[in-house]
């Protein structure tokens, strides 16, 4: 009999090693005096002084472990929001929150929706649990609740939608959210990921409380590592129906939340004057973008979020690709989308004072 690789060391179970890892946004550029790191959405403004003295303060007890069920951050949330403390899940960022779904709710057959240009995670999560991915296609770069519905089949267990979704920075309005879950089978789980929630300044848009609170089959996550400026910490939580925290609950990792993230997060939620803040100006930086961008002949995504999705001229010597490399040589740095199904587009987040005026003057160089 022959000896295969497989008799020779451990291999991972089938189809582990048809996941394409997730790439993250580069951080470096070399030989430039100072880089403005502008491809993951990070707040230009940092975290609130309250998080940061909260973050000092678990430093004091670091022999200690940190509070299994999270309770201090828990409470703030709840505080904040009006929700049940009973109805609140917190994890390491989101992104565990949206892998702990899949975990619970995903066998190997199974599978779950996600549109055309949504968060490459979801990906990810599906096939590790064996399940199968499903993509709906999206409509001028936003989610289409009618192209969702005709990819749902028996075999749907999940139904992922990023609102406002990235890197497109579209959003869904709630009336169409509520269509869309009005539409799905009851046993379908409908996962509102509003990780930008806090940015939108839009009269027809809600994160998906409401729902969540009249629905056996909603979950909404959202993360601390935008708004709030605290995504060293990765924190995130999901607001959802009892049956489910108590499923995911039971395959959640006994400490996944560290005390610091614990501490920091409760202090900023809290800190209202700091949310105004970023709020005030990423509102103020986003139209300057907008408008810069346009003027200099560029096709920009409208965004609710705290970043851009810019497009390039079909020009090989105008390219994203083109763009990124000048742009990495003049020390800033934006997020190639590829992968999201934008080959001629960079996203960029809206950063510092600084870094927007800068980064405008040098796509406007590169442009000449």
């Amino acid at each position: 009999m022959s000896t295969t690789l497989k008799d020779l060391r451990p291999t991972p179970k089938t189809g582990l090693l048809d996941i394409a890892a997730y790439v993250p946004g580069k951080e470096h550029a070399h030989g430039v005096a100072k880089v403005y790191k502008l491809s993951s959405n990070e707040s230009p403004l940092g975290a609130s002084t309250l998080a940061a003295d909260a973050f000092a303060t678990a430093a004091k007890n670091l022999e200690i472990y940190p509070d299994g069920q999270a309770t201090a951050l828990k409470q703030a949330i709840a505080e904040v929001h009006g929700l049940n403390t009973g109805n609140i899940l917190c994890g390491n960022g989101s992104d565990e929150l949206l892998g702990l779904l899949c975990q619970t709710y995903l066998s190997p057959g199974d599978e779950a929706v996600y549109t055309e240009h949504g968060f490459m995670v979801y990906k990810i999560y599906i096939m590790a649990t064996g399940g199968t991915p499903v993509v709906a296609r999206e409509k001028n770069e936003q989610a289409e609740v009618d192209a969702i519905l005709s990819v749902v089949t028996p075999r749907t267990k999940i139904v992922f939608l990023a609102n406002p979704n990235n890197p497109t920075g579209t959003y869904l309005p709630f009336e169409e959210v509520r269509r869309l879950h009005a539409g799905l089978p009851k046993n379908v789980l409908l996962v509102l990921d509003a990780a930008y929630a806090e940015y939108v300044r839009r009269n027809d848009y809600e994160s998906g409380m409401e729902l969540v609170s009249s629905s056996e089959n909603v979950v909404m996550t959202r993360t601390f590592s935008k708004i709030y400026g605290l995504a060293a910490l990765r924190i995130g939580w999901m607001f959802a129906p009892a049956h489910v925290i108590d499923a995911v609950n039971r395959i959640r990792g006994p400490f996944n939340l560290n005390s610091a993230a614990i501490l920091a997060g409760a202090a900023a939620i809290r800190d209202r004057a700091h949310i105004d803040r970023a709020v005030a100006f990423n509102d103020e930086w986003l139209a300057y973008m907008v408008e810069q961008l346009t003027t200099l002949g560029l096709r920009v995504t409208p965004s609710v979020g705290n970043f851009l999705l810019v497009h390039f001229p079909d020009d090989a010597a105008k390219s994203a690709e083109a763009a990124d490399a000048y742009l990495t040589s003049k020390g800033y740095i934006l997020r190639r989308v590829t992968g999201y199904g934008f080959p001629n587009a960079l996203r960029l987040t809206i950063g510092s004072e600084e870094a927007n005026r800068g980064v405008v003057a040098a796509l406007s160089e590169f442009l000449k």
